[in-house]
């Protein structure tokens, strides 16, 4: 099943093929070039590449490491039966280890995180870490002091040469696999979740199954759908509300939410605009953590009926 996986058939195994900003590139090709690896903090958006660039510096550089899913396995009792049992032990290979932590910013804070601190620096002569996450605010600053912290964040300028990046690298794949497509559909799907590279190729492996990639597999969130959300809103209309975050809503919230603020500027009085983004932007940053997506939002939209004060 792994290797049917257009993300992890295709996955770069080293970081000339990652698609990066000429300086992360710059910086992680010169790990690989001095075959040394200092303890990491990556951070940044998902699909971005983070997991993918701890795994291609490990790779290339040929040294033994040991993946951790921080969001399964939070507990203390990770650290005391994993980390540091593997961090403590010789490589066969003689060279130093790695631990990657992705989602490091599930690691419980209060136990696991804490350990960390000592365990980085007592196996620092044998073993790196190398944590990723999507909020980095959920690190304890501790191990940021400990770590090279960096953000991938593409600057305005980077965005149109990392997406035709993406765009000639999707080519590549859909060839390879022999699905026929519409290149100005496959321009929709990269712009429509990039910079999130994980998505798009999800997407596109479940589009290809139809055999091609043309018009008639495209699906978004359409203005008529947000005007429907506008109109139930204003309504105070909750089952009109409830139905559509049930239709178009829990598939990629955070999509949403930018949805829903880049179209109510317009329809809002703007003496309620602070409450309307204050709003979405707790209700956005909660989706990383709750449970049930379409609770949390169908809460967000009944706060904004409340609160928020339609024209018209």
């Amino acid at each position: 099943m792994k290797e049917s996986l257009w993300v992890e058939l295709y996955r770069p195994h080293t970081i000339a093929d990652c698609i990066l900003p000429e300086e992360y590139k710059n910086t992680f090709q010169s790990y690989v070039d001095r075959k040394e690896i200092p303890h990491l903090l990556l951070c940044g958006g998902p699909g971005t590449g983070k997991t993918t660039v701890a795994r291609a510096l490990c790779d290339e550089i040929g040294c033994d490491y040991l993946m951790i899913n921080g969001s399964d396995e939070s507990g203390i009792d990770t650290f005391r039966t994993k980390i540091k049992t593997y961090a403590s032990s010789m490589s066969l290979t003689g060279g130093k280890k790695v631990i990657i932590i992705d989602e490091a910013d599930y690691l419980n804070p209060n136990s696991t995180q804490p350990a960390m601190r000592a365990a980085m620096e007592e196996f620092a002569v044998n073993c790196t870490f190398i944590m990723t996450c999507n909020f980095k605010n959920r690190i304890i600053e501790p191990l940021h002091s400990r770590c090279a912290v960096i953000e991938f964040k593409l600057r305005k300028e980077d965005r149109p040469k990392m997406a035709m990046a993406f765009m000639k690298r999707a080519t590549e794949i859909l060839n390879n696999e022999k699905i026929p497509f519409d290149k100005a559909v496959l321009a929709e799907v990269v712009k429509k979740h990039f910079p999130d590279y994980r998505r798009v190729l999800n997407e596109l492996q479940r589009y290809s199954v139809s055999g091609k990639i043309d018009t008639g597999i495209l699906s978004s969130i359409a203005d008529v759908s947000i005007n429907e959300l506008v109109s139930a809103l204003k309504d105070q209309n909750f089952g009109a509300m409830r139905k559509w975050v049930a239709d178009f809503g829990a598939e990629d919230p955070a999509r949403v939410y930018r949805k829903i603020y880049d179209s109510l500027y317009d329809v809002i009085d703007k003496s309620t605009i602070p409450n309307a983004v204050l709003i979405l932007a707790k209700y956005q940053y909660q989706s990383a953590f709750v449970p049930d997506q379409e609770l949390n939002m169908v809460a967000c939209l009944t706060e904004m009926m409340v609160e928020v004060k339609f024209n018209g």
